[in-house]
């Protein structure tokens, strides 16, 4: 099952995070000025996720593969077959590069007619859905992840994972993700993790939800 979805997310996005011609993976910018997603998120969040705990890890990821047998893979290999603080930054790397790739300005997206219907089939209706997804991640002890999946199944779910944790290693396949480490929301929101998870609907580019979902079907 984890080959599937490797399979899957290799031909949605050739490997979710690319290298420069010195084989480094690197931070690819937000398609938006840094300030385009407020009230929701402010500048000084972006700023600071994006561009300090996103570089980070990528930056460590690179300092950490150096020199070693993983230094050839792409960022998906590195995530399923490394372990301690390698598996760490790779995973937050790829955790956040989802998590910012499906972020849009307020209100410019909604769900599509069929992802609305797979939803309802499993929830009954899209605000049921969200209600979940934000008890979910709002009951994640400590920093974590909350997603929404698809299962081996084809069946949708909504699950949490603490630290660097992803669904790359537990056989389902990501579809949207929220971020609840503290770095996150915590200039924003202080300890408010649930509004911050309930305005976090504003800015989903459906779109590419959509597209992941159609992937992972086909």
């Amino acid at each position: 099952m984890i080959n599937t979805i490797l399979c899957f997310l290799l031909a949605l996005n050739g490997t979710l995070m690319p290298r420069n011609d010195s084989n480094q993976f690197v931070l690819e910018p937000i398609p938006y000025e840094m300030n385009a997603f407020e009230p929701v998120i402010s500048e000084k969040t972006m700023n600071t996720h994006h561009g300090k705990h996103q570089k980070g890890y990528i930056d460590n990821l690179n300092k950490m593969k150096a020199g070693t047998p993983f230094d050839t893979l792409n960022i998906e290999e590195i995530v399923m077959q490394s372990k301690g603080p390698l598996f760490n930054n790779a995973a937050q790397a790829w955790n956040h590069t989802f998590y910012f790739q499906q972020l849009t300005p307020p209100g410019t997206s909604k769900p599509s007619p069929e992802l609305i219907k797979a939803i309802e089939a499993k929830w009954g209706s899209v605000d049921a859905m969200k209600s979940e997804f934000t008890k979910t991640g709002a009951s994640q002890f400590g920093s974590g992840w909350v997603w929404l999946v698809k299962d081996k199944d084809g069946n949708l779910e909504v699950i949490k994972t603490p630290n660097a944790d992803t669904p790359l290693t537990m056989g389902v396949t990501p579809l949207l993700v929220f971020d609840v480490w503290e770095h996150a929301y915590y200039l924003d929101y202080l300890n408010k993790r649930t509004d911050h998870l309930d305005k976090m609907w504003e800015v989903v580019d459906w779109k590419v939800v959509e597209k992941r979902f159609n992937e992972s079907s086909k």
